[in-house]
């Protein structure tokens, strides 16, 4: 176990492995900016869709029962506007209470908590995109989050693009200096001999 623990504690040491753990933790964090920053633009380009960045949805239509939503005959169907729940929950718990409002037509009226329960059970099924609800079952394209990604995609790849441009750089102007300092070297060998060459392997060490 000693040995094991040993082992591991020389991995964890290895500049390369902390060198990564950084890039992984700045990382994460410049993601989140970026992310924060395309969420700001996007909102502000559409300004003008209802519901915004959020409200670019697709819903495709129902491949099955399961997803034509809670009740059609009230108009509970795969999706609706978020100002017509009011409507529909009063709908839903005229549907539930048919019988007592038969009875009694102030049924509702006595007894409001019924549409609010209606209006939760609705709430419950459908899930709201912007302005829009749509039923939890249905196929939604969320067309707002796959633009955030591409985005995001694109400025951390043009950022990254730039930092290995910048060391691709950097390291070309140190091994451009190599070089030179290899040059002198050679000259100083055919001038001044072996000496002055010892002299100059000193200088050029040094420089690096």
């Amino acid at each position: 176990m000693k040995k094991f623990f040993g082992e591991f504690k020389t991995f964890i040491a290895r500049g390369n492995v902390l060198d990564m753990a950084v890039g992984v933790v700045i990382g994460g964090a410049f993601s989140a900016i970026v992310t924060a920053l395309v969420n700001i633009l996007l909102s502000v380009c559409t300004w003008a869709v209802p519901g915004g960045l959020k409200g670019l949805v697709t819903v495709l239509p129902a491949a099955n029962d399961m997803q034509r939503g809670m009740n059609e005959a009230i108009g509970l169907g795969q999706s609706f506007q978020a100002s017509e729940l009011h409507a529909l929950g009063v709908k839903l718990a005229e549907a539930n209470y048919a019988e007592q409002i038969s009875e009694n037509a102030n049924y509702l009226k006595e007894n409001p908590n019924l549409i609010e329960s209606a209006k939760s059970t609705i709430l419950s099924k459908y899930t709201l995109h912007g302005t829009t609800y749509t039923y939890n079952l249905s196929a939604v394209i969320d067309w707002g989050t796959f633009i955030n990604a591409i985005i995001s995609f694109l400025i951390v790849a043009f950022v990254l693009f730039l930092i290995v441009k910048a060391f691709n750089k950097m390291r070309e102007a140190q091994e451009k200096a190599k070089a030179k300092a290899k040059e002198k070297i050679a000259e100083k060998m055919h001038s001044d001999g072996a000496e002055a060459a010892a002299e100059a392997a000193v200088e050029t060490e040094a420089a690096e």
